[in-house]
């Protein structure tokens, strides 16, 4: 059964590189299947973080500051590189409270001094955790290469210095490697989660619980099974913030 097994994966990524990105997409980019049943049973996430780390990757903290005028901006992401499968991932954020000063997007390869790119996003009405999907602007990443990525809040257009900062670091990983050998999960529902953040996939894991949330508010579950994955990379005040959240009355 093992032989047939790994003759079936080497099938199938052989098939995989020989269609080619121009007519047959990865199969990690593919849409998610959410797969349905009870899910009383599904423990809380637990973050594995990858045997290869680099620390200080995260800029922007915790909710300092939120009394003040100005915003909070928090990057969902570990203070280390963090792994994806997602050839264009969604990345997530968060906003402390509404604003009215301009945001920006920046992505950029650490090869390059130049960013790969960067451009205005929309201004969210309200606070709470947002997402950037890489597949809105056609941004593609490449397997082993490092990028950064922030949002801006720009509090003065003539002096860059001002503007409040939030960000990490990406990679993303070889589609065979991570099939193979990480044993990555494609699809997504609450065991996906709890599989790819033990196996080291942090955006894949957030991206999905952020996603199963975003059809699911109300699901106190999902909730705190984000709690626990923010708790986990010293983020712990923004799961505690969404918490609260759900309870604050509807405006």
């Amino acid at each position: 059964m093992r032989r047939i097994t790994a003759a079936l994966l080497s099938g199938l990524l052989v098939s995989i590189e020989l269609s080619g990105p121009a007519t047959t997409p990865a199969v990690a980019d593919q849409p998610a299947v959410k797969q349905s049943g009870s899910t009383e049973n599904v423990p809380l996430p637990l973050y594995q973080p990858p045997k290869k780390l680099t620390p200080r990757a995260r800029v922007g903290g915790g909710l300092r500051g939120t009394d003040g005028s100005d915003p909070v901006l928090v990057a969902l992401v570990p203070d280390h590189v963090g792994l994806t499968v997602k050839k264009t991932p969604v990345l997530n954020w968060f906003l402390s409270k509404p604003t009215t000063y301009p945001l920006k997007f920046t992505l950029i390869d650490i090869r390059s001094v130049t960013p790969l790119h960067e451009a205005p996003i929309p201004t969210p009405a309200r606070a709470g955790i947002h997402s950037i999907d890489l597949k809105d602007w056609n941004l593609v990443l490449e397997a082993d290469v490092q990028y950064r990525w922030y949002i801006s809040a720009v509090r003065n257009p003539d002096s860059p210095s001002q503007d409040i900062v939030a960000g990490g670091v990406i990679e993303r990983c070889e589609f065979s490697n991570c099939l193979v050998e990480m044993q990555v999960d494609l699809s997504c529902d609450q065991h996906s989660v709890v599989r790819n953040a033990l196996r080291g996939f942090w955006y894949d894991a957030m991206a999905c619980l952020c996603e199963l949330i975003d059809a699911n508010p109300s699901d106190q579950t999902l909730r705190r099974q984000r709690a626990a994955l923010l708790d986990q990379v010293g983020l712990s005040g923004i799961g505690e913030w969404d918490l609260r959240s759900m309870q604050a009355p509807a405006k």
